[in-house]
């Protein structure tokens, strides 16, 4: 029996002697190399905290002392810890979620996946211990270096110095990396730790290191009042600065070296009040083919060979992504206006190639979505045309700069937002079924969403040739597949894929639903209903030619992966209502429910979305006399719509 098979919870590692720690370090990265490697998920993340995770179990007793991850990515290793030792159906419908999970364990606290929150969560809970009679637990949270770029950090860490009476302590992985490598003022701060000649050369013990490097470091944490910038030139010349911000600093400490580790984290358990613990990693550790991808150190993998890490499944076609990053750079191109923003997420969301052609046209602002949001505002202002790419599920982060900063000014800002709808197996914070719901409220906003690589093409050029509001081009994760051509275009831009003989349903198809939308007209004409397949390709504001169409209509059957709740559905019905037409309308789109992680088309049919079940419901209302008969008019408006 291996070392982690008798690991069923932390206590059982009290027990096990130094050199046993190290082979069960070691047992653990090569059990995560071959079993992420045949499921997909985070490798390099969790290859790099597997000495930080078991001395935080070793030092920490969990759960009664609360240990919190920021972001969940990284908690492969303390799920292992847990009692979770079955990774077979990783990420999979009924198997271990990739984030922690309250179901899954009384170890897991938070279980949202977006970055920069853990020291408000530990802030809180440290608050509650406190004030319940629970003092003398202990509150953990691990936070990644990347998520220091985000500004909640600086306000949790604001507060969390204005009561010295808690025990909350810091735990900062420092691998010079979130997704891609940590950008920013305090990127090269930490930079400056760990390639520090003095550091390098010396045993960074706990001890030795608060000797040594205490007084600097400290000063840096405490730079939140003082400002950051001020604070890195005083650091550059070896001058401390002294601020309010009292927070011991234990570090930097080698996070895979085991006993500095535990030895660190101890002195920041009996410290009795809040403490950073600097732990300077590696992502990817002990797995070479990791180390040597530069581009992310295989932050997170499909399926792939374990021995060389080559993805062993091939895409069947460009993904939308893929499509964007061209497209961006084709109207970089020729209009100099273009520039882009993204918060850590360069390469994920297309923008790379961009930042390869033109460095000096493209920001990564950290993971910072409030301030790239309300500084693309300014560049707006300033003459430029921003393109702020991030991924659907953190736009909800700067809905407020949305709404306030840009449509209050009619800054002309393009959002693109990748990764749109359902996503699958990284679970509910990862969905991003919430955009269509949330950005159609935004006075003046136009949100297009294209359901093939041409119409993504066409729709961006569009988007930014808007200088007087927001407007917003959405898709979704993977192959884009190949193009739906129209039948025709309408003189406002809605495309007709499929008109019907007969006006009984009007099938308007959100982007990427159109192949839904399709198969379900199909059907249906199986059936004899007659079923016209439209896609607005600009859904908000909707197209006056859909109101039109709805007229002609018995039924209008709106089809979104977004939430129902306040969905475009629920825009075309208030549309219809307001022009005076009254023909019914069912919104077919996800439930208002956090979404468990599985395929996207486990969700899909759980949800009520194949083609089957539109098709049945749809035929029921029809020929169960549900709806009206057309009337002469609605015959006529059809004629006349048909030409």
């Amino acid at each position: 029996m291996s070392l982690l098979e008798t690991i069923h919870g932390p206590r059982d590692l009290d027990g096990l002697t130094d050199e046993q720690m190290v082979e069960l370090a070691a047992e653990i990265r090569r059990f995560l190399v071959e079993k992420v490697s045949q499921t997909g998920g985070h490798l390099g993340p969790n290859l790099g905290v597997v000495e930080l995770t078991l001395a935080l179990h070793r030092v920490f007793d969990s759960p009664r002392d609360a240990i919190v991850f920021d972001t969940g990515h990284q908690s492969y290793v303390h799920k292992l810890l847990t009692g979770r030792q079955d990774f077979s159906e990783l990420r999979s419908r009924g198997g271990l979620a990739g984030y922690p999970q309250r179901s899954e364990s009384e170890h897991d606290i938070v279980e949202s996946s977006h970055a920069s929150s853990s020291l408000s969560w530990a802030d809180g809970i440290s608050r509650a211990f406190t004030l319940t009679g629970h003092g003398d637990r202990h509150v953990v949270a691990v936070v990644g270096d990347g998520a220091l770029t985000g500004g909640m950090t600086w306000e949790a860490l604001n507060n969390i110095s204005d009561d010295n009476d808690r025990r909350l302590i810091i735990v900062v992985n420092d691998n010079g990396r979130s997704y891609a490598p940590t950008i920013g003022g305090m990127a090269r701060f930490l930079n400056s730790v760990r390639t520090n000649q003095k550091y390098r050369d010396m045993h960074l013990s706990s001890a030795a290191a608060f000797d040594h490097f205490g007084a600097p470091a400290r000063a840096f944490y405490r730079g939140v009042r003082g400002g950051l910038h001020g604070f890195l030139s005083r650091f550059t010349n070896n001058e401390a600065l002294y601020s309010n911000l009292d927070i011991k600093y234990i570090g930097p400490i080698d996070g895979h070296d085991q006993a500095a580790m535990e030895e660190a984290l101890t002195q920041a358990k009996n410290y009795g009040a809040p403490a950073i613990v600097h732990a300077i990693t590696e992502k990817g550790r002990g797995y070479e083919p990791a180390r040597q991808d530069a581009a992310d150190q295989f932050h997170a993998v499909g399926h792939i060979d374990p021995e060389t890490g080559e993805a062993l499944e091939t895409a069947t076609g460009p993904g939308w992504t893929s499509v964007f990053a061209d497209e961006i750079v084709a109207l970089a191109d020729t209009d100099r206006r273009i520039v882009g923003i993204t918060a850590a997420m360069l390469r994920p969301v297309g923008l790379h190639r961009f930042a390869e052609k033109y460095p000096r046209r493209v920001l990564d602002v950290g993971i910072a979505e409030q301030h790239a949001v309300a500084s693309a505002a300014g560049l707006a202002f300033g003459g430029l045309h921003p393109v702020v790419a991030l991924y659907a599920t953190f736009i909800n982060r700067a809905f407020d700069q949305v709404l306030m900063d840009v449509a209050l000014h009619r800054a002309g800002v393009t959002f693109v937002l990748d990764r749109s709808g359902v996503t699958g197996p990284d679970g509910p914070s990862h969905h991003g079924i919430w955009d269509l719901a949330i950005l159609q409220v935004v006075p003046g906003i136009r949100l297009a969403a294209p359901r093939d690589a041409t119409r993504l093409r066409e729709e961006l050029r569009e988007a930014v040739a808007v200088d007087d509001g927001p407007t917003v081009v959405r898709f979704p994760k993977g192959d884009v597949g190949d193009d739906i051509p129209a039948i025709e275009r309408l003189a406002d831009g809605v495309d007709v894929l499929v008109r019907a003989e007969r006006p009984d349903v009007l099938i308007m198809a959100v982007g990427a639903m159109a192949r839904l939308g399709l198969d379900v007209a199909s059907r249906l004409a199986d059936q004899g209903i007659g079923a016209t397949v439209v896609d607005p390709r600009w859904v908000v504001p909707v197209p006056r030619s859909v109101i039109d169409l709805a007229a002609g209509h018995r039924l209008v059957v709106t089809l979104e992966d977004g939430v129902r709740v306040g969905g475009i559905g629920t825009r075309v019905r208030q549309d219809l209502r307001a022009a005076d037409v009254d023909t019914a309308v069912t919104e077919l789109g996800l439930p208002d429910e956090f979404i468990e992680h599985a395929s996207r088309g486990q969700i899909f049919e759980a949800a009520g979305l194949t083609a089957q079940d539109v098709a049945r419901d749809v035929t029921a209302m029809v020929l169960g006399s549900k709806l009206p008969v057309a009337r002469p008019e609605q015959e006529a408006a059809a004629q006349h719509l048909r030409g």
